[in-house]
């Protein structure tokens, strides 16, 4: 269990023009949702091993962007994410294991005041340097959650049957982190 070689020790942080934070949720059983947040903040600090290295990450709820307005600002408010209450999620890791271009990044995330475990099955798709000289590493993740383990439980009944937005959230991440200088 090492890191890509290509990581070296230091602080890495997002670069949130060239990453996404999306999710997909089933709406009335038939049709995916998909959606992402736009503002974040997140860092990486990479030490000589796995074991000497930390993910912190803030995401702010009331970027929630699914391209409804009106979904959106439901989602936005009290039903869901309540942003008035509770301006950001937050996630920290606290275990990495893996190898080569695949980890698992076990951590703690906290959305509306609720906090679970969650495991996310990372990629990492490599180190660049860019044009101007900073040193960017590339790494995709996925994880599912139960949005009501989180409180996150509105729904609506649908008159066929089933509720109007399932339980399962599927969250995507394609991160840039930017080593300091």
């Amino acid at each position: 269990m090492t890191l890509p070689k290509e990581i070296t020790p230091g602080t890495w942080n997002l670069d949130m023009a060239h990453s996404e934070i999306g999710f997909s949720v089933r709406h009335a059983g038939i049709s995916k949702v998909r959606g992402r947040f736009t503002q974040a903040q997140a860092e990486a600090r990479v030490g000589q091993s796995l074991a000497d290295s930390s993910v912190h990450a803030t995401v702010s709820t009331a970027s929630f962007d699914s391209g409804d307005a009106n979904r959106d600002n439901h989602v936005r408010g009290a039903d869901f994410f309540d942003v008035e209450q509770y301006p950001e999620m937050t996630f920290r890791g606290t275990h990495i294991e893996g190898d080569g271009e695949e980890y698992t990044l076990t951590g703690d995330l906290t959305i509306k005041g609720v906090t679970r475990p969650v495991e996310l099955e990372v990629e990492f798709t490599g180190v660049a340097v860019d044009p101007f000289g900073a040193t960017r590493a590339g790494f995709s993740a996925e994880t599912e959650i139960s949005r009501k383990e989180f409180g996150l439980t509105w729904n609506a009944a649908l008159e066929a049957g089933g509720v109007l937005v399932s339980d399962k959230v599927k969250i995507n991440l394609e991160a840039a982190l930017v080593k300091e200088a």
